[in-house]
């Protein structure tokens, strides 16, 4: 996900995107406590778009 897409959308989307993104992540914690995880890179993806989004909204809030 990249930044502009961030940026582009509403509050509530960024809410909905984020309860997601949180559900993935802990998701693949298991499946890496496992041993099942395959896309190993995917855990780094999503934990920096967790930060772009909370970025974006915390910006929002203050504008």
């Amino acid at each position: 996900m990249k930044i502009d897409e961030v940026r582009g959308f509403t509050p509530d989307q960024l809410a909905e995107a984020l309860l997601n993104l949180k559900k993935e992540q802990f998701n693949l914690r298991f499946q890496a406590a496992t041993g099942q995880v395959e896309k190993t890179h995917r855990v780094n993806e999503i934990r920096k778009d967790i930060a772009r989004i909370k970025t974006v909204l915390r910006a929002k809030k203050a504008a």
